[in-house]
């Protein structure tokens, strides 16, 4: 019981000392947190040098608001939803103002999925990045924070049936451009093992 005391507040003195700016409570919670948020970052973003600006921006917010944090929750939690607001208002202020593809939404079901089985993690982010931003938006919503195509039309203030044909085309896309991993892979692989049958040559 004296432990659980103890820790909520020290949690109580470090938020405190978050709301009175004070730089080492700053550092900690920004190096604390960088490696994940910078992942959430990389997600909506299409270059490292936007996602970076993007954490920035995120954590400029949660200084200024930090009053907000409720002590006793997750302080994760709380930064993610705030990272993830900072990365739609980006969308938003960036968008067209006639988003892509606002056909209904295709129902067919996609082949090579299989492929993100065969591919690491920064490949798979490295494509996400290539999508269009509205696609890798609605994406990211759905997928990787679980919201409702309901909730995302109302997010980025399309459509539901709009969110939906996004999610689907941003899923062809994805494929399409994985696969051109795969195929690339298969040919070098190929290539270098016919070269070897050749030569004696590393």
């Amino acid at each position: 019981m004296d432990f659980a005391i103890n820790l909520e507040n020290t949690e109580k003195d470090f938020v405190a000392a978050l709301i009175r700016q004070e730089r080492w409570a700053q550092k900690q919670l920004y190096e604390q947190h960088f490696g994940k948020l910078m992942g959430i970052c990389m997600r909506y973003s299409g270059s490292r040098d936007e996602a970076l600006d993007l954490l920035h921006e995120g954590f400029m917010k949660a200084f200024q608001h930090i009053g907000k944090y409720k002590p006793g929750t997750s302080i994760f939690s709380w930064l993610r939803t705030l990272m993830v607001n900072v990365c739609i208002d980006h969308y938003r202020k960036n968008q067209r103002r006639r988003t892509l593809d606002l056909d209904t939404a295709v129902t067919q079901p996609l082949e090579g999925q299989d492929i993100l089985g065969s591919l690491s993690e920064e490949e798979i982010l490295a494509k996400v990045q290539e999508l269009p931003p509205v696609y890798r938006t609605v994406f990211n919503l759905y997928v990787i924070e679980g919201y409702s195509h309901k909730e995302i039309g109302e997010m980025l203030q399309i459509t539901e049936s709009t969110s939906r044909s996004n999610l689907v085309k941003a899923r062809h896309k994805l494929i399409e451009l994985l696969s051109g991993i795969g195929h690339y892979q298969t040919t070098f692989y190929s290539s270098k093992n016919e070269h070897s049958s050749l030569s004696d040559l590393p």
